[in-house]
């Protein structure tokens, strides 16, 4: 390999999970010589640069009036949405999903002109994005290009798996080809006029019905093995998986002194954007506070309207990789980086699933018995409760997640990342799984 310095862009989702795997790649690389810059939006400038990290700001929707904090659209959207969640998955897929795509490609279409420019002017020897609707300007830069699928793998379609966001179960087929109809009928418009904007404007095209195209280059997907899916079909020879990509811990974390105490340690966090509604945070609380355990708490962006119980102890923002280890179970919203966090250190999880592949992550994580899914708003406090418990005591479950969680630590997925590619950026050829 050639000993030249090269450069690497990052471009992620602009959201904190995605963020967060691209920065945990991105320190190796760095370690290793290589420049690396990440493209975010404009409400998160700063956030990437105070990591040590330069940056490249673009916007997704004309500047509003006032500043805007980081993902502020998005959680925005998420918090007037949020009635929709109680829905059926096949119900949202009008109320909630449909709207959900059309921001997203809205967004693909605004900004095609500034990445362009953004590219011209870096001219990298690798693009990484982590996004899950296709940029065209990203293909169309002739640079080659990465692309990593942080959330749950059914994005990636297979006839003989259950379709995503559905949440339907792996070994029971009812259903399915109901959803598949409806997200035609739903979603077949929409994407119809944005393939013709990728191809239109240099992208290969789109797969049927998809938002997102696989790279021909290098495509990383983000699920243990011990919980992936078996597939009818095969992914190609350029993908690759990474059981974790668990980013380093910027601080130590040790439980205040008041949580100390004889019961278990439990994690609860909804993310950044499901914690923004404060009524659902409150009646989880209201249910937790009267377990006998200790919880640490991400209250996320509507912290100082969130009242914590007595064996509680939360801020805004916690640092999650440094409580994980520490954590005897975890409650959660099923998000991908949680949950695949989760089975990294071998936590079991209760999972309340709010949107998008939180559905299939809850069903998965329940299916093969590392946690169970319940409903955050139907749930009785004794199911919750009661869940908790039997998690706790399941002794044979949890050598088993430890077991898990060995085997994950044991082959660093973020160093496995950051050597594919370095490998992209070095040769600028496609990176074959099978070589």
């Amino acid at each position: 390999m050639s000993e030249r310095r090269p450069t690497v862009v990052f471009f992620p989702e602009g959201a904190y999970g995605p963020t967060n795997n691209c920065v945990g790649i991105a320190e190796v690389l760095v370690g290793r010589g290589i420049r690396v810059l990440f493209v975010v939006e404009e409400s998160f400038a700063g956030t990437l640069e105070a990591q040590g990290f330069e940056e490249a700001l673009m916007r997704l929707a004309p500047a509003p009036e006032v500043p805007e904090e980081p993902g502020q659209f998005w959680k925005d959207f998420i918090r007037d949405t949020a009635p929709e969640f109680r829905r059926p998955t096949i119900e949202q897929l009008a109320t909630f999903l449909l709207p959900t795509w059309t921001a997203l490609v809205d967004g693909a279409r605004f900004v095609n002109d500034r990445l362009t420019e953004i590219f011209g002017e870096l001219r990298p020897d690798a693009i990484v994005q982590d996004n899950v609707v296709c940029f065209p300007a990203v293909a169309a830069s002739g640079r080659p290009w990465a692309r990593i699928v942080s959330c749950n793998p059914l994005e990636m379609a297979d006839p003989d798996l259950p379709p995503v966001f559905s949440g339907y179960p792996s070994a029971d087929r009812a259903g399915w080809e109901e959803f598949r109809e409806e997200y035609r009928r739903t979603h077949g418009g929409l994407w119809n006029g944005f393939a013709e904007f990728v191809a239109a404007n240099g992208s290969p095209p789109l797969g049927d019905l998809e938002f997102m195209n696989e790279s021909p280059f290098l495509n990383l997907f983000l699920y243990p093995e011990e919980a992936d899916y078996r597939r009818a079909m095969p992914l190609g020879p350029t993908w690759h998986r990474l059981d974790s990509c668990v980013r380093r811990a910027a601080t130590s974390f040790e439980p205040p002194a008041s949580l100390r105490g004889d019961g278990a340690l439990v994690y609860f966090s909804l993310g950044s954007l499901g914690s923004a509604d404060v009524g659902l945070m409150d009646r989880l609380i209201g249910i937790l506070a009267g377990t006998p355990h200790r919880y640490v708490v991400s209250k996320g962006p509507q912290a100082g309207l969130i009242r914590l119980a007595d064996n509680m102890w939360g801020e805004e923002f916690v640092p999650q990789p440094a409580i994980l280890p520490l954590a005897d179970l975890v409650v959660t919203h099923g998000g991908n980086n949680t949950v695949t966090e989760s089975l990294h250190h071998g936590k079991p999880m209760v999972v309340l699933p709010l949107f998008w592949d939180q559905y299939d992550n809850a069903q998965r994580v329940d299916e093969l018995g590392f946690g169970v899914r319940l409903d955050p708003w139907t749930c009785e406090p004794d199911e919750l409760a009661g869940a908790i418990d039997r998690l706790l005591g399941d002794d044979a479950a949890g050598e088993r997640l430890e077991a898990v969680g060995s085997r994950i630590r044991s082959d660093s997925g973020v160093r496995r990342a950051a050597d594919l590619i370095e490998q992209l950026a070095r040769t600028g050829r496609p990176v074959d799984a099978h070589r």
